[in-house]
């Protein structure tokens, strides 16, 4: 049973520094705005920010409601991420299971992840189009390779005594996998996810702002083209927005899935905060 942590008058004194910060930063910003410190064409300025998404949110965008933007993008991100996330987490076991398929798969894996995975989404353009294949295939790529090295590292972690303990007991190699390695790897999986979801979007973002009809990213492209720095600096406040959003149910879904991990302090730290 999830137990909800005290309102400490640490965790008060943490929020209300948080919110300092960030009224701080708000507003010193818009005082430079409105006092010429900074040029508000170049730079913006948060009220013009905050009426950007009001504008869209009442009157739409040339493109559509603002909901079908954020709707397009995080279907491209979210179908990619959950695919590249099971075939990172297939390959990196299976890779970290035996020691020669990961020596002749090395330097393909290698050469691969040495290509920079953003110019991959022009191939992909070109190929499959401006539809959702190109987007979800590069946010693919993306979320696959940060899955699959936490899963091929967790899974080679995996303490040698508990395999032999459990071949000794009988197991199967399928048995041993399934109830000693993706158990002993699932904290490195789950790790990967945090960073994961981020790539998910910038890869949505990417493809779009390279060839779209609808989404974040071709807001963003829209608004460059008008020289709209409050759009395009009103997109990020909705990304932002919606990465922390994602981040919460991946850091809830962590909880519920390693409820039988001891705490440890850096846990209880990152906690607090």
């Amino acid at each position: 049973m999830n137990r909800r942590r005290p309102w400490t008058p640490r965790r008060r004194l943490v929020l209300a520094l948080r919110i300092g910060v960030l009224v701080l930063w708000l507003g010193g910003w818009e005082v430079a705005a409105r006092t010429k410190l900074i040029d508000p064409f170049f730079f913006g300025q948060p009220s013009a920010v905050w009426s950007q998404i009001v504008t869209w949110v009442t009157q739409g965008t040339a493109q559509g409601s603002l909901g079908e933007q954020i709707f397009v993008t995080m279907e491209e991100a979210v179908i990619g991420f959950v695919i590249g996330v099971l075939a990172g987490v297939v390959a990196g076991i299976a890779l970290g299971r035996s020691r020669l398929l990961a020596d002749v798969l090395a330097p393909y894996i290698k050469v691969m992840n040495s290509i920079p995975r953003i110019v991959l989404g022009s191939l992909f353009l070109v190929a499959f189009g401006l539809g959702l294949t190109s987007k979800v295939l590069l946010v693919i790529v993306l979320v696959f390779f940060g899955v699959f090295f936490n899963a091929f590292q967790g899974t080679r972690e995996v303490d040698r005594n508990l395999l032999a303990n459990a071949r000794q007991l009988g197991a199967s190699r399928w048995q041993v996998t399934r109830q000693v390695v993706l158990p002993s790897a699932f904290t490195w999986i789950l790790a990967s996810l945090h960073v994961s979801f981020g790539f998910a979007i910038i890869g949505a973002i990417v493809g779009e702002f390279l060839g779209a009809e609808r989404g974040l990213g071709m807001l963003i492209k829209t608004a460059q083209g008008n020289f709209n720095q409050s759009g395009v600096l009103a997109c990020m406040v909705l990304m932002a927005v919606v990465a922390l959003l994602a981040e919460f149910l991946i850091t809830r879904l962590e909880r519920r899935l390693l409820r039988w991990r001891p705490a440890q302090h850096g846990d209880a730290d990152l906690a607090a905060v």
